[in-house]
């Protein structure tokens, strides 16, 4: 059979001889950068044209700062219940189901520990892909006993923020959870053990009400969304237009809410650094 044929408009592939390109092999960023997807993951999910940095989660974060990708994981199957037998569009428990069959995640956040640059350190990495990062009353559990285990063992604690906030489905009990961590890392202060708090796109709502913008040093990764309330919100409210860049992390940064700006290739060196001079020892090679 002939792969292509003269007509009046040129050459033309038959239909039935056309191909579809398989989905996920391309990747095009906001700005219309095109990337393969492999090559994507291979610089870390961000792209090489535009510095875009692509929204991951807490299986990438945890690739990313732990030494071979080692690392013990904490309080793993804790999962939400319905304590006010909450029901919207559906019934909590069937989405909170219906989220950890999609993301094979038991709720927005994991804990771990493990070496990275050859010394321990804590990780809380929230994943946005579950009902959007909320923060519900497993993440302020998990987040808690993750400090009670720095606290415990004096390893050092790094949060990775990335959140829409506060869960609604669990009302005033997921409001709780933003003075339960607060009060956790007020006793991670008192015993002298270093907080990084990372905040990614987006660190939103309770969570930047919180523990997101407590810690020793706060980092954020390039162009992310930081904020209490969303640019729309804010400007729904105030019926003025907002800055350029408004509540992105560059200007977060510029007016004093953050101490630093890292790509992500540059993470792990960055913050290990940090600990290293808060802790007062010396810096270990990057």
């Amino acid at each position: 059979m002939a792969w292509f044929k003269r007509t009046d408009k040129g050459i033309q592939t038959p239909t039935e001889e056309k191909k579809d390109t398989p989905k996920g092999l391309w990747y095009k960023t906001p700005s219309g950068k095109i990337i393969d997807t492999e090559e994507l993951k291979k610089n870390l999910y961000v792209s090489p044209e535009d510095g875009y940095h692509v929204r991951i989660g807490s299986k990438e974060y945890f690739e990313l700062f732990f030494d071979d990708n080692t690392f013990t994981e904490l309080d793993e199957n804790l999962s939400s219940k319905d304590p006010l037998s909450f029901e919207d569009t559906k019934k909590y428990p069937e989405r909170v189901k219906a989220a950890q069959e999609k993301t094979k995640l038991k709720d927005a956040v994991r804990t771990a520990v493990g070496k990275s640059l050859g010394k321990e350190l804590v990780i809380a990495a929230m994943d946005f892909a579950f009902i959007g990062g909320s923060m519900g009353s497993v993440v302020g559990e998990k987040i808690a006993r993750a400090i009670d285990y720095s606290i415990k063992n004096k390893v050092p604690f790094l949060m990775v923020s990335k959140s829409g906030g506060a869960r609604m489905m669990e009302a005033s009990l997921s409001l709780m959870q933003l003075a339960k961590t607060s009060v956790k890392l007020a006793q991670l202060a008192e015993a002298k053990i270093p907080y990084i708090s990372l905040c990614t796109d987006p660190t939103t709502g309770g969570t930047t009400a919180s523990f997101a913008m407590l810690g020793d040093i706060n980092i954020a990764e390039p162009n992310a969304l930081i904020a209490f309330a969303g640019p729309r919100v804010v400007k729904d409210t105030t019926g003025k237009d907002l800055p350029e860049g408004f509540q992105r992390s560059e200007f977060v940064l510029e007016h004093g809410f953050l101490d630093g700006i890292y790509e992500r290739k540059n993470l792990k060196k960055h913050v290990n650094l940090y600990i290293d001079l808060i802790q007062n020892i010396p810096v270990r090679n990057q």
